[in-house]
């Protein structure tokens, strides 16, 4: 556990990792408390207003033109010659929960792509690093649930892909909404119409609230290393309630 970052790894896999914790600690996490904040759930059964858009062939390919128009990179929608299209989403991963991968010899490995190992019925855990970022080569019919599957096999997660959930975030009105997708929902259609402003639409990954955690299938440093990630946490959030709380005091002594 670093003290700077909060990164987290398994304690065999020390010697392998190569972070630069030279940023002022705190400043991530404060940023983290301030979206928390604003953030505010929505039902999954409420559809956006881009899930209500119905768009015919024209408005597509108009639609994909103004897109493409817009960023500034090589992650370019195409229109493809059966009328589906084929593109590119991000997914920043933010899991509070640690994940299962297959133990090897060398530890868990966050390569993109790196295939499982064969035979391996023996499995470490360990966080993903706060802010994980993935981009991914999708179809228009692509759904929410391949896509969580497409990222648990990038990062060789073995977990259930039930225990995880693709939710869209969106700003507005200075308010950050968060709205779990359906597992027939397309992103690349919601991205499609959304724009490419990360602002207006984005995408996270996050646990499923269906259940809670199997405690009992984690090793004994791994539980320890578990309290010690609680506890920094826990005085993480009353020093930001505490910071929050003297600001809104020092407003209202200002005011009177």
């Amino acid at each position: 556990l670093s003290p700077d970052c909060s990164f987290t790894c398994h304690y065999r896999c020390r010697a392998l990792v190569r972070l630069d914790c030279s940023g002022p600690p705190g400043a991530a996490d404060e940023e983290d408390g301030n979206e928390q904040v604003l953030e505010k759930d929505t039902n999954v059964d409420e559809p956006s207003e881009w899930e209500k858009t119905e768009l015919d062939q024209a408005q597509v390919e108009q639609r994909i033109k103004e897109y493409n128009s817009q960023i500034n990179s090589n992650l370019f929608m195409s229109l493809n010659k059966d009328g589906s299209y084929a593109g590119f989403i991000k997914v920043q991963l933010k899991l509070v929960r640690p994940v299962a991968v297959p133990a090897t010899n060398r530890g868990p490995s966050l390569q993109a792509g790196r295939p499982h190992p064969q035979g391996v019925k023996r499995r470490t855990s360990f966080y993903l690093p706060k802010g994980t970022v993935k981009h991914l080569h999708i179809l228009s019919h692509t759904r929410a649930s391949e896509v969580i599957d497409a990222l648990l096999r990038k990062f060789t997660v073995i977990d259930n892909p039930r225990k995880f959930a693709l939710f869209e975030r969106s700003e507005k009105d200075e308010q950050v909404y968060l709205r779990k997708l359906g597992d027939e929902e397309q992103p690349l259609r919601l991205r499609l119409l959304a724009g490419p402003s990360e602002k207006v639409l984005s995408f996270i990954l996050k646990e499923n609230e269906t259940g809670e955690v199997n405690w009992d299938a984690f090793t004994l440093p791994e539980l320890h290393n578990f309290l010690l990630i609680l506890q920094r946490e826990e005085e993480e959030h009353v020093r930001r309630l505490r910071h929050r709380y003297a600001c809104c005091r020092q407003k209202m002594q200002e005011a009177l």
